[in-house]
């Protein structure tokens, strides 16, 4: 069988594998289900070939706006239009809780960067800065 998609479109095959297997020991935990290597790769396919229209609709809805940058209300609202509404609660879940994760890590970083330039400033003799140099464009 001949490669029909370019390798940078592919979904990387583990995750996949991972997410697919995650799923079916959710829904029937006491069996150990094995996946084929055709289904993996119809998973793939299908996940791509979703995340293509996906983007694509969620694009039109970001022209629509007259904006360049599609952001995650975009894709929302391009889920109900591609009629998959059960999907946007869950999303919106996932989101939130990425949103206050980030913002937890942002703060630390912040603080982080707050306390080195503080070092940085206690470190040098005095507090002074090096004086900028001179303007040198042949005026006389």
């Amino acid at each position: 069988m001949e490669k029909v998609v370019p390798e940078a479109e592919e979904l990387p095959r583990a995750i996949v594998r991972r997410v697919v297997k995650d799923k079916l020991s959710h829904c029937s935990p006491d069996a150990d289900m094995s996946v084929h290597k055709d289904a993996l790769l119809a998973f793939s396919e299908s996940a791509r070939i979703f995340i293509h229209y996906l983007s694509a609709t969620a694009n039109d809805i970001c022209r629509e706006s007259k904006r360049q940058t599609i952001n995650a209300d975009d894709v929302l609202k391009a889920l109900e239009d591609i009629e998959f509404p059960d999907f946007v609660m869950p999303l919106k879940a996932s989101l939130d809780e990425f949103r206050r994760n980030n913002a937890g890590k942002k703060a630390r970083a912040a603080k982080e960067k707050e306390v080195k330039k503080r070092k940085l400033e206690e470190e040098q003799p005095g507090g002074e800065r090096e004086e900028e140099e001179e303007d040198q464009d042949g005026e006389d």
